[in-house]
């Protein structure tokens, strides 16, 4: 990634954005107007202001560190996150994933330097530079956003929302969300009590265009009864702990609104914020159409995929030891016969539910301190499959090996690949799965190779990795349109069709 890229688009598009509503460019700048104080959304509904009274900013951060406060008719919180900053290598991405996993919450922003290895006033800098506000900045704006999202869309005591968005004292949560929204969390209630034990509703916005029936579809062939439930319209789960298990289901937000509806019970209000930041990376919710289109555009082979597919996404995993298991089970079998060996494990080494969460959805996924004893042979894996599984989740508890959002791709490959039984394939999937890593390529994939070719021959590992060069930083995102390539074909051309239906008379 060029270290000299900002954030922030070029004013004439901002502005162009701005007057046409262009959801495509939702979160990725706010308009700021000096003669109301408010930023809003790029897709706001109300009149546009002036050009002389508008400024443009990188981040929400920014706009309120210039002394702007969220509008109450777009709402900022509901904004898709820039993808750009949010994801690989970066050292701006590896902290910002640091950040959305709570590292300030428990750390200071010299620790938070120190684990992406730079000094903290170098950290503040590219933070400045490239989100136009420093990192505790960053911090503070999201948990924010986040409690005026439980404030406005449902019936949370407001100490509850001070807990979720990360606020352990409510004296402070109150100064700082006044501060901010230049009024108390109070004044914001639009919503009466709801009954004890009520699932919450959310919403989880995205950047069109966005094909979620394609992310259902890939993961309905995986899913784990008892643990995950997928229809065609939606996916339900259980999560833990054990002793107070949370559920979740999110579908398709009614109507045109771009945006995901999440119904969540989540009996610890501490894990809220965790829990949706989870699921915007599981479901890519973040991810920037126009810009993996660009990117796209000009190859041969992926420029017809992504033009005729261009909600694509790349799906993720709930947790790295769940999808390390997977990859396990999936090295040289098919994805039925995988998900019938995880499914097996579930019933037979996964935690069951005293009272389950919803029907269907009644135990955990076994954890590494499980099944790094299990004698996994007893459900068909071969004892060399077997010994891979307890070594990886024996290295997990051992610390040899982990999910840290601070690693680097080359890391993450490194560390998993000296472990015995885990070659690159399964190191790569993990990566695009569990870290959601854009340029993840499991270039040994049997399937991708002969999709990647062209002609219906198969390339080496060593030609697919040079031809994929072309498609960095976003090579996750082509191994998913190839995968699908295999299974939903593109339609002929018009004239290939006309000239196949006169053949067919």
């Amino acid at each position: 990634m060029n270290e000299a890229q900002h954030a922030l688009p070029d004013p004439r598009v901002c502005e162009q954005a701005r007057l046409s509503r262009d959801a495509r460019f939702d979160g990725l700048f706010f308009t700021a107007v000096s003669s109301t104080g408010i930023y809003c959304r790029p897709v706001c509904p109300a009149p546009s202001p002036k050009r002389e009274n508008v400024s443009y900013y990188e981040s929400a951060a920014a706009a309120e560190l210039a002394g702007y406060r969220p509008c109450l008719r777009c709402r900022p919180e509901l904004a898709p996150g820039h993808a750009l900053w949010q994801r690989g290598d970066h050292v701006v991405a590896r902290a910002l994933k640091l950040i959305e996993g709570g590292a300030l919450d428990e750390q200071s922003l010299e620790q938070l330097a120190q684990r992406v290895g730079i000094g903290a006033r170098q950290l503040r800098r590219l933070f400045v530079e490239r989100l136009g506000a420093p990192p505790v900045s960053v911090h503070t704006t999201r948990r924010l956003l986040f409690a005026k999202q439980l404030l406005t869309e449902t019936a949370l005591p407001v100490t509850e929302v001070a807990l979720a968005s990360g606020f352990r004292s409510l004296r402070r949560f109150n100064a700082a969300f006044a501060q901010a929204n230049r009024m108390p969390p109070r004044e914001l209630r639009r919503r009466p009590r709801e009954a004890p034990g009520a699932a919450l509703i959310l919403r989880l916005g995205y950047r069109p265009p966005y094909d979620f029936a394609a992310l259902l579809s890939f993961l309905r062939g995986r899913a784990l009864p008892g643990v995950e439930q997928v229809d065609e319209h939606s996916y339900a789960r259980v999560f833990g702990p054990a002793e107070a298990p949370g559920w979740l289901r999110l579908r398709a937000w009614p109507g045109d609104e771009h945006a995901l509806q999440l119904q969540l019970h989540c009996p610890q209000p501490a894990q809220l914020l965790g829990v949706v930041t989870r699921l915007r990376r599981m479901f890519d919710l973040d991810a920037n159409p126009q810009a993996l289109a660009e990117a796209f555009a000009g190859d041969a082979l992926l420029g017809p995929l992504a033009a005729h597919r261009p909600g694509q996404r790349l799906p993720g995993g709930w947790d790295g030891f769940e999808i390390a298991v997977r990859a396990i089970l999936g090295q040289q079998v098919s994805v039925a016969a995988a998900r019938t060996l995880a499914t097996r494990i579930v019933q037979r080494w996964g935690e069951p539910l005293a009272m389950p969460a919803q029907p269907g959805l009644d135990r955990l996924f076994p954890t590494p301190a499980v099944l790094a004893e299990a004698d996994l042979r007893e459900i068909g894996l071969t004892t060399a499959r077997a010994a891979t599984v307890r070594g990886v989740a024996q290295a997990l508890l051992d610390g040899r090996v982990d999910f840290r959002a601070e690693q680097s791709l080359d890391e993450f490959v490194a560390a998993w690949t000296a472990l015995p039984g885990i070659g690159e394939w399964t190191a790569y999937y993990m990566a695009m799965r569990a870290l959601s890593h854009p340029d993840a390529f499991p270039a040994a994939d049997l399937i991708l190779r002969r999709a990647a070719s062209g002609d219906g021959s198969t390339l080496s590992t060593k030609a697919l990795t040079a031809r994929a060069e072309a498609w960095r930083p976003w090579r996750a995102y082509a191994v998913m349109h190839l995968w699908r390539s295999t299974v939903e074909p593109l339609p002929p051309p018009p004239s290939r069709r006309r000239q196949s239906l006169r053949s067919s008379r």
